[in-house]
């Protein structure tokens, strides 16, 4: 599931234009004005020509993991990410740089790159997200000595190659692993990758089971991959959850919005229907 609420800034501020966040994103030495700006470039889409440029210049000002410094940096390299990956396909240009975060020490840094690199379709990233999950469940999936966190940034790794979409041999065998991990939001995501990558209905008929978790969480998780997966079978199990509604129609979006050959007018008629008996 996409990290939403990690997107959203600290303090929201006042509303600015496209001309104020790229100011404040100039302010090197301001990481708060940066962290806010960074976050309102990606959020609203600018197509501005210097928004990508300055983007990668405030994550290449990442800093090393340490507990007593280069947070601030940090954070606003991680909005940077985040909003790279909102701005495709300008934002190419970026996948190296994004790419390079990607190894980077800080947990954080790798989880917004992986999202970004997904959301940007970047093949080139393929191997090094496999890369980063072959040692499988047991150690890139192992929790972090002392911390809630695993290894890796596990559940946007697996999303991003779903949405990339190589399905070679490497990339499904190391996927498949991760529907048997210990945490439902993992198997949540090695499913919907594994639904994306393969369109065999086991994987859609795994997360529509996930639809009944006693964890809201997990359900929230569920119908986001659903939707993202696009899986018209889903339909109705989405529309029963025990979840919010805001949640379920943006799930159904996802059903209505995903484009395949196979689905009829009165599969998408059907869909809308649904999205109508929630408002």
């Amino acid at each position: 599931m996409a990290a939403g609420a990690s997107d959203a800034p600290v303090m929201a501020g006042d509303p600015i234009s496209e001309e104020e966040a790229l100011r404040r994103l100039r302010l090197t030495g301001d990481p708060s004005a940066q962290y806010y700006a960074a976050w309102w470039l990606g959020r609203n889409r600018s197509t501005h020509p210097d928004a990508v440029p300055l983007l990668q210049e405030a994550l290449r000002k990442r800093r090393p993991r340490d507990p007593g410094a280069g947070v601030e940096e940090n954070a606003v390299a991680r909005n940077a990410a985040r909003a790279l990956g909102k701005l495709a396909p300008a934002a190419e240009a970026a996948i190296p740089d994004l790419l390079a975060t990607l190894e980077d020490e800080d947990h954080g840094l790798r989880e917004a790159a992986a999202r970004a690199l997904g959301d940007l379709r970047a093949r080139a990233a393929v191997a090094p997200l496999v890369a980063r999950l072959a040692p499988g469940p047991a150690v890139a999936g192992a929790l972090q000595p002392g911390t809630p966190r695993l290894q890796e940034p596990c559940e946007a790794l697996l999303e991003a190659l779903g949405q990339i979409g190589v399905a070679e041999p490497a990339v499904l065998a190391v996927v498949t692993p991760f529907v048997e991990h210990e945490r439902p939001l993992i198997r949540s995501a090695a499913c919907r990758a594994l639904l994306q990558l393969t369109a065999a209905p086991d994987w859609g008929q795994r997360l529509v089971a996930l639809l009944q978790h006693p964890q809201l969480q997990v359900r929230h998780a569920a119908l986001m991959d659903l939707g993202a997966a696009g899986w018209r079978p889903a339909l109705e199990p989405i529309a029963a959850t025990l979840a919010e509604n805001s949640l379920k129609l943006i799930a159904l979006r996802g059903l209505a919005e995903q484009p395949s050959a196979s689905h009829s007018e009165a599969a998408t008629v059907a869909v809308l229907d649904a999205m109508d008996a929630l408002l």
